[in-house]
């Protein structure tokens, strides 16, 4: 399989999630012109721009962050990374993913906007508090993931959106919950090994 990704972009979920399931993966870096490290067109690839963007192993292309997720998560279900299709615990931990790709990723996303006025990253980072204090909710009870105690496909892309406050330098200081959270994550061999493969972290 193939991912082409942005370093520290919302790709990096789905980067998580191949090392998590230890999925053997050819990494394709797309940069803000469209090109990748290697110069192909990434429009020819996903017309729609953006990634992530996986090449199956059949050859077919899958995009969207919450499908290209549980895809992965599908591929491993001894891991656990999702529960089994048909159940409740599925439709919760997708409710989640959603939730996380409409209220925060956009959210936060906006921010990025070098043309975002005062105004709007104001208004913007509100409801991202509101949208996190969810979150904060439900870490109160001392689960060591959102969705419990096992790391499941939903926190690789809950932690990818959070770390994201770091450059857009916005206050975190109102969750602990979800600061010790990003620790948690943060730790895991597979999410070092996806920024530092990113170049977000240095080796150690």
């Amino acid at each position: 399989m193939k991912l082409y990704y942005m370093p520290g972009a919302c790709s990096l979920a789905s980067h998580i999630l191949l090392r998590e399931a230890n999925i053997p993966v050819e990494l394709e870096r797309v940069g803000r012109d469209k090109k990748t490290e290697h110069g192909e067109d990434f429009m020819a690839v996903n017309p729609k721009g953006y990634v992530p963007t996986l090449i199956m192993e059949d050859g077919d292309t899958l995009t969207e962050n919450v499908v290209v997720h549980g895809y992965i998560a599908d591929l491993k279900p001894e891991l656990k990374l999702a529960p089994p299709h048909g159940t409740k615990a599925r439709v919760k931990q997708d409710e989640l993913a959603v939730y996380i790709s409409t209220e925060l990723h956009k959210t936060l996303g906006a921010l990025f906007n070098p043309a975002i006025t005062e105004e709007g990253r104001k208004a913007s980072i509100e409801k991202a508090y509101t949208r996190f204090s969810l979150i904060e909710k439900m870490l109160s009870d001392g689960r060591a993931f959102i969705m419990g105690d096992h790391f499941a496909s939903v926190d690789a892309y809950l932690y990818t959106v959070t770390i994201w406050t770091d450059p857009l330098k916005v206050d975190m200081s109102a969750f602990p919950n979800l600061a010790a959270y990003r620790k948690r994550v943060s730790a895991r061999p597979a999410v070092q090994a996806a920024l530092v493969a990113e170049g977000l972290v240095p080796a150690a």
